[in-house]
């Protein structure tokens, strides 16, 4: 669509992308086929070097994952999206298409934690260092620059605490020492958060999660300006192989067309749940940026449209009252995934971020008394029950 700038993020999220083919079809169709003919010898090799634009192999083109991408750019506002296979992979094609042997990242503590042990465990095998931060800690952010940092990268809403950055100023931070502010957006989506606006440089999806919102394909996504992603991010892809399949992106595209309204519904179940949970009489604690108490009240309501479906919330009894809550419930499925129509419980500190050490947790403030909610589209009501149920079981 030439006019794709006039149209709004939803409008966008059912139309953008797509290219109807010879039959007319009007749902966009899953190319399942690994390569492509080409005409004769010579489009071949200007395929190949890429003197003429078009198919070649689906680890690096494919039209269903293509219209994905530019369906997902352009809910984004980027000029470019490269689809992958997992959310974690974006991250590596990330920093491994933009960094090199010797250079340093600034991280926020509050991360997922398989992230941690990405950047920990992984990255300083290609001597890339990692420095972490407190997430709001504009100062520490700064001072952990040093003249070899090029990336600044963070969560905001963060996993599992929902603390809330403030995307400008990072990126003011980022831009002044010639850093690229990377911003994982997958507890928002494009619906309720548009960093690239705020001034970040990338955005990076799970699109695993609300992306999807069924909880049935595993993907990726990287977005930004086609500089970035062009010959970087892309060109690791291209020889990696960190490539999103064409059926997912199908999915995927499948769940986009549905993320405004699921994702209003999600905040309007977990802002019910949050107040409920926050006044009872078992709960010490709630998280949620949707609460006046929340310290990042006012920012979350500046920088979001919506505060989104997650909350997590600290039970009195520590692990083993934690435990015994998650167990008690049956309509929540203890899982460790989001974003689904289906609600979900877990104990962050021994799934999503155990890998991590004790002093690294106690860091990220995620306590043994710490259950993470991702609020999904059932009766808001049952949804009080079943979790009654769980806290009554404290003893």
């Amino acid at each position: 669509m030439s006019d794709e700038k006039k149209l709004s993020t939803n409008t966008l999220a059912v139309r953008a992308g797509q290219v109807r083919g010879h039959e007319g079809e009007h749902s966009e169709p899953i190319f399942a086929t690994s390569s492509f003919v080409f005409k004769n010898a010579s489009e071949a090799a200007a395929r190949f070097s890429g003197d003429e634009p078009g198919n070649i192999y689906s680890r690096f083109t494919n039209p269903t994952v293509r219209t994905f991408e530019q369906r997902l750019a352009a809910m984004e506002g980027g000029e470019r999206c490269v689809g992958t296979s997992s959310g974690m992979s974006a991250i590596l094609s990330t920093c491994l298409g933009l960094l090199k042997s010797g250079d340093h990242i600034v991280s926020s503590l509050s991360i997922f934690g398989t992230t941690v042990g990405l950047f920990d465990n992984i990255l300083t095998k290609f001597a890339i260092e990692t420095t972490f931060v407190d997430l709001i800690d504009y100062e520490a952010w700064e001072k952990a620059i040093t003249p070899a940092t090029r990336i600044l990268f963070l969560e905001t809403p963060s996993n599992p605490l929902l603390e809330i950055a403030d995307i400008s100023r990072l990126a003011e931070i980022a831009h002044k020492h010639g850093c690229l502010l990377v911003v994982d957006n997958c507890l928002s989506t494009p619906i309720l958060q548009k960093p690239l606006a705020l001034g970040a440089d990338i955005v990076i999806h799970s699109a695993t999660k609300y992306l999807d919102g069924q909880g049935r394909c595993v993907g990726g996504a990287v977005v930004g300006s086609e500089d970035l992603l062009g010959e970087d991010i892309f060109g690791f892809l291209r020889t990696a192989g960190t490539t999103m399949s064409p059926f997912n992106a199908w999915v995927f595209l499948k769940g986009l067309e549905t993320l405004n309204i699921r994702m209003k519904a999600h905040c309007e179940n977990a802002a019910i749940l949050a107040q409920w949970l926050d006044q009872h009489d078992k709960v010490e604690k709630v998280y949620f940026p949707g609460l006046t108490s929340h310290p990042q009240h006012d920012l979350c309501k500046q920088q979001q449209s919506g505060f989104g479906g997650m909350v997590s919330f600290e039970v009195r009894g520590g692990k083993k009252a934690a435990w015994q809550a998650i167990d008690s419930t049956e309509l929540f499925s203890i899982t460790a995934n989001l974003g689904d129509t289906k609600s979900t419980v877990t104990h962050p500190a021994t799934t999503t971020h155990h890998r991590l050490t004790d002093e690294q947790r106690l860091e990220a403030g995620i306590k043994p008394e710490l259950i993470r909610l991702s609020v999904g589209l059932e009766d808001v009501e049952d949804l009080k029950r079943d979790l009654e149920t769980g806290l009554s079981s404290i003893s």
